[in-house]
């Protein structure tokens, strides 16, 4: 059986040969994981807050993915610094990181999603260590929360069922 190159665009393929704000940050204010086990992307965000004013000054991330998903996560970084989480949370849909990058193919829709799930899981788990969530901030979890939170659920339960048969095993 044979793969045919899915056909990214020249923004998706230089974000991904040299993506920006790679790397761990060290002095994060929240850190922030997600995952898809069906397709094997991880993504981890940084951002460094500013506790008085709620602006992202610094966001970095660490990928373990295909290209759509460095890519998206990549350019998430870009579009968020220097916003507020209330901007951020608002105004950065996957729909836009999409657009942002120059379109997706359809079966790599997932990885803008992933990228902003794990985004808003950040913002969420920020506030919830801060003493509580906005007004702003809807109760139930967003579209890209669930997703993200689904595949975390997911890859937690493979976990244990491959370390349950690990010790089983001679």
């Amino acid at each position: 059986m044979s793969r045919i190159p899915l056909p990214y665009n020249p923004k998706v393929m230089e974000l991904f040969r040299n993506p920006k704000n790679l790397g761990k940050l060290d002095d994060a204010t929240i850190v922030a994981v997600a995952g898809n086990p069906a397709c094997g992307d991880m993504i981890t965000f940084y951002l460094k807050i500013n506790e008085q004013t709620y602006v992202i000054e610094k966001a970095q991330f660490e990928s373990y993915g295909c290209a759509a998903n460095i890519a998206t996560s990549s350019i998430v970084t870009e579009m968020i610094k220097g916003l507020t989480l209330k901007a951020t949370w608002t105004d950065i849909t996957w729909q836009k990181v999409t657009e942002e990058i120059g379109g997706l193919p359809s079966v790599k829709f997932h990885c803008g999603v992933l990228a902003v799930g794990a985004l808003k899981r950040a913002i969420r788990k920020y506030f919830n260590a801060h003493g509580g969530e906005p007004a702003w901030m809807p109760k139930e979890n967003t579209f890209e929360e669930k997703q993200a939170l689904e595949e975390e659920e997911l890859a937690n339960t493979l976990s244990k069922r491959l370390k349950s048969e690990e010790e089983k095993s001679p």
